[in-house]
């Protein structure tokens, strides 16, 4: 057996730009032994900027305009952590995030692009930058589809004549007179002319802007933004809806403000593309100049410089010689004119055509493709002799994380059969959520013990949503949250790393169980294969916890979380699931339920958290726990974006066969029902008379809550209704 290289060296990649994007591929086809990879990004895409115009236009759906990082991520073997850089701490090497404590590295680069937000009155307010390019695309989404509903006006105003505003303003009025919407669109631009390109180029601009209606106002200088108007000077006024800021290339205001090397707040980098005067910091891309070999803002640069990147990043981590970049002093301009046709301008010469356009498109195309084009997870093929029924287990789907890694009801049931039955102090034991103990002096205490096998790399993620997933026992029976002991595995790697990993784990593990009226107050660390984080809970009540079996006939059942994070898991780890939907359902994953949990318990004759038996296996352990049927609505139960489509396409959790097998539903019933779920919701079963005023008082507090079912006099069956 090959063993595993231990884990040494941080690399920390800060914003996920095409240079990074090119880099995390080729990653992931040949990772460094021992470099562990984190990223750095406020989203789980970034936008490619060169099919911008042309999502603006209508030609591309958002789908075609977006990288997927978390599946890029999971091709690389990378975390991926959807925050902010806000700063960066050279001599302690630390990246400073918006949202969560610092990173520490021990190589960084950052490609964070640039902004357009400029500084006029009003600009914050009543404008949008259209760099960041997702933050502007979004905006416009928006604004097209009330634009074409009438609910806004189609006046849009373009602070800047630069290819880049040229081209959006085409961009728009081009769709928006698709819309069958006449736009007043304004191109406002304080030089004699439109810049960037030569005569002939800008000859061609003008008329394809003319032929849409633009209006160009040139020697206009911008007095401030109002709300629906852009104010010049001379006390003229143009109409604006939309206020689109493209006038010119600005630095992030964080970068402005560390200690790197800057240059009008853009960060110095040398032939190696290493910060200078810095032998652990790299950048690329429109944030990065290279003073030697100056260079305008466009993207070809930063992709012509990702191999050379990649390289660099390696040789600084393993101690190789570095490559020197010499970016190209003349580059290929090719500018869409709105409708299918571009101009393409080298050496001060143009052409124009549709034909251009569609080499254009094949150009985007095929680096979009690179980026989706991604290696699947290889399931290990058996060779030479085994004992009976180990070829079928390692040719069986790979083993899921969180609780799709969980033994199935039915072993689990059998193993634990021959235990000795409560006495004394224990009320409960082992078949409901947590075991139920007497105090002295009265009142009742919980205890609970939960772990799970990583499902994402991302370790303080994990202990979030592994934190939250075992709290979901003790609010499951009323009970408020009172100790926690943590258990840790975490992979080999060396003391340094080591170090800074349980310092996230404990920090992120002690947040969350202050905030729910718990004290961490300690536990047990190793290292082994993988990283494992659980942790033993317990909770007080005075009255008697609400345990599984305690539902009555007429009782109708509340959901508070959708169904599906199994599905999600599972097709993340085989790079199949869209990495907005992985996205949206860790975001909830990773929220505790404690507000639910007091709105309903007061009200619940019965409640458990939903886990790794299903929505299924658990709703049938409240059947047979009080000889009741449950009639399920199919229709009603919350799903999580992406998980439908996947399930249908054939994606399932490694746990979902037995959890059918273990939860039989009568009816034409969902796979997702046996989907095991972490973190899920809380399932209660509460009398018909209150559902209303629960539904309303979780809606109060901004909390969701889902009638999904009923239950009835019985024998213990599910049926779909």
């Amino acid at each position: 057996m090959t063993p595993t290289v231990p884990f040494t060296r941080d690399l920390v990649l800060v914003g996920g730009g095409h240079a990074h994007a090119l880099v995390l591929r080729a990653w992931g086809m040949n990772p460094l032994p021992g470099a562990r990879l984190t990223v750095i990004n406020p989203g789980p895409t970034a936008p490619y900027t060169g099919m911008l115009p042309g999502h603006v236009a209508g030609h591309y759906g958002r789908d075609d305009l977006e990288i997927d990082l978390v599946r890029l991520c999971r091709h690389a073997g990378a975390r991926l952590l959807l925050d902010k850089a806000v700063g960066i701490d050279r001599t302690r090497r630390e990246v400073m995030l918006e949202s969560r404590g610092p990173v520490a590295y021990d190589v960084a680069s950052i490609d964070v692009g640039i902004t357009a937000e400029m500084n006029l009155a009003g600009f914050a307010q009543h404008a949008i930058g259209a760099k960041p390019l997702d933050i502007y695309a979004a905006r416009w989404r928006d604004f097209s589809t009330r634009a074409a509903k009438g609910e806004v006006a189609p006046d849009v105003a373009v602070i800047g004549g630069g290819v880049a505003g040229c081209e959006l303003a085409m961009a728009m009025a081009f769709a928006l007179r698709a819309s069958d919407v006449m736009p007043r669109v304004t191109v406002i631009e304080a030089g004699p002319q439109i810049s960037g390109v030569g005569n002939m180029v800008r000859r061609r601009i003008l008329h394809a802007m003319a032929q849409l209606g633009i209006t160009v106002l040139t020697d206009a200088k911008v007095v401030r933004i109002e709300e629906g108007a852009v104010e010049l000077e001379g006390n003229k006024s143009v109409p604006a809806a939309l206020c689109v800021g493209a006038a010119g290339a600005f630095a992030h205001k964080w970068i402005a403000q560390t200690d790197l090397p800057l240059t009008d707040g853009f960060i110095q980098i040398g032939p190696d593309l290493g910060v200078i005067d810095d032998e652990a910091v790299f950048a690329v891309g429109d944030c990065a100049v290279m003073p030697h070999a100056p260079r305008p803002k466009a993207g070809v640069f930063a992709v012509r410089a990702a191999p050379v990147l990649h390289h660099n990043l390696r040789a600084a981590l393993s101690g190789g010689r570095r490559k020197t970049w010499k970016p190209q002093k003349n580059y290929l301009k090719l500018i869409s004119l709105g409708g299918k046709s571009a101009i393409a301008e080298k050496f001060g010469l143009a052409v124009q055509g549709t034909y251009l356009w569609r080499w254009k498109d094949r150009i985007d195309q095929s680096f979009m493709d690179r980026l989706c084009d991604l290696s699947t997870m290889q399931v290990p093929q058996p060779r030479g002799s085994m004992a009976i029924g180990a070829a079928q287990i390692l040719t069986a789907k790979p083993l899921c994380g969180g609780c799709g890694a969980k033994v199935g009801r039915g072993i689990l049931s059998g193993a634990l059969a021959g235990l000795a039955q409560p006495s004394g102090e224990v009320v409960t034991g082992a078949g409901d959520d947590a075991a139920i103990l007497r105090k002295d002096g009265g009142g009742f205490q919980v205890i609970s013990t939960d772990h799970l096998r990583s499902a994402i790399e991302d370790p303080a993620m994990m202990t979030r949503i592994a934190a939250v997933h075992a709290l979901g026992d003790v609010w499951a029976m009323g009970a408020r949250p009172q100790v926690a002991l943590a258990s840790i595995v975490v992979p080999q790697m060396s003391e340094a790393l080591q170090a800074r990993t349980i310092a996230e784990i404990t920090a992120v593990a002690n947040e969350v169980m202050a905030a729910a009226g718990a004290q961490l107050v300690g536990g047990h660390t190793t290292m082994g294969s993988e990283l494992t984080i659980g942790f033993t809970v317990t909770g007080t009540r005075d009255a008697m916890p609400l345990t599984v079996s305690g539902a009555q006939d007429g009782d109708v059942l509340i959901l508070t979380r959708p169904i599906g994070s199994g599905v999600l898991l599972a097709a993340d780890m085989a790079g199949q699931a869209d990495g907005r939907d992985v996205a949206a359902a860790l975001a909830i994953m990773s929220q505790p339920q404690h507000r639910e949990a007091a709105i309903i318990s007061p009200h619940a004759n019965a409640m458990t958290d939903v886990t790794g038996f299903g929505l299924a296996g658990h709703v049938l352990a409240m059947c047979e726990g009080a000889a009741l049927d449950a009639w399920i609505n199919a229709n009603a139960i919350p799903v999580y974006a992406g998980a439908q489509a996947l399930s249908q396409a054939g994606v399932s959790s490694s746990l979902m066969a037995s959890n059918r097998a273990d939860a039989p539903v009568e009816g034409a019933g969902d796979d997702l029902l046996y989907d095991p779920q972490t973190a899920g919701g809380l399932l209660a079963a509460v009398p018909a008379t209150v559902v209303a005023q629960v539904i309303t008082a979780l809606e109060a507090q901004g909390c969701a809550g889902h009638v999904i079912g009923r239950l009835s006099a019985g024998s213990g069956r599910l049926r779909l209704s």
